[in-house]
């Protein structure tokens, strides 16, 4: 693998998988998609390294990679677009992997918690429902509410570290997970 494209690799695969797979909703078919879009770009690393804004120009490969998926395998695809690159004067803003984190990773571990745990964790994490509108939406109290996130966000965090290794660098940041199981 020549330098660039390492460092392309190295720079967007995380996000570019995530995006993939919120958009498909099927790992192994996002790994085949990925696979797709960085034999593009080896194949046209030339333009992509002249490309005003890399991040942009790779993101439009992604989507035209996942719309030939969607054509090849006869599924019609609905418009999406690009998270925060929709506006073209915000071309430089830095797109928000938190979203794409909880939806690639988190999703599936808040589905098999206790329905009363799910639905308080997606409202008031994934959606960012205000803990004071989810009890009035759950019908319970702001303090019940409030403990139903709490322990929802215990018996999550104990999923994942019984699931995966986290390793962060000396700031906090997230740097490698690795599975234990599964």
């Amino acid at each position: 693998m020549n330098t660039e494209l390492e460092q392309i690799w190295k720079e967007f695969s995380v996000e570019l998988k995530a995006f993939i797979v919120k958009r498909t909703n099927n790992s192994s078919c996002s790994d085949d998609i990925l696979q797709n879009v960085f034999i593009k770009i080896h194949d046209n690393i030339d333009k992509v390294g002249q490309s005003k804004n890399m991040r942009q120009y790779l993101y439009a490969m992604v989507k035209n990679s996942i719309n030939d998926h969607y054509r090849k395998n006869k599924y019609h695809l609905t418009s999406y677009e690009i998270p925060e690159l929709s506006d073209p004067e915000n071309t430089d803003k830095d797109i928000d992997l938190t979203e794409l984190i909880a939806v690639s990773c988190i999703q599936p571990f808040i589905k098999t918690l206790d329905p009363k745990y799910q639905e308080a964790l997606q409202l008031s994490e994934i959606e960012n429902i205000p803990q004071t509108e989810l009890a009035k939406k759950l019908n319970i109290s702001y303090s019940g509410a409030k403990s139903r996130v709490q322990r929802g966000r215990e018996k999550l965090k104990e999923q994942l570290l019984d699931c995966c290794h986290f390793e962060a660098d000396a700031y906090g940041n997230l740097i490698e997970v690795k599975r234990k199981c599964c």
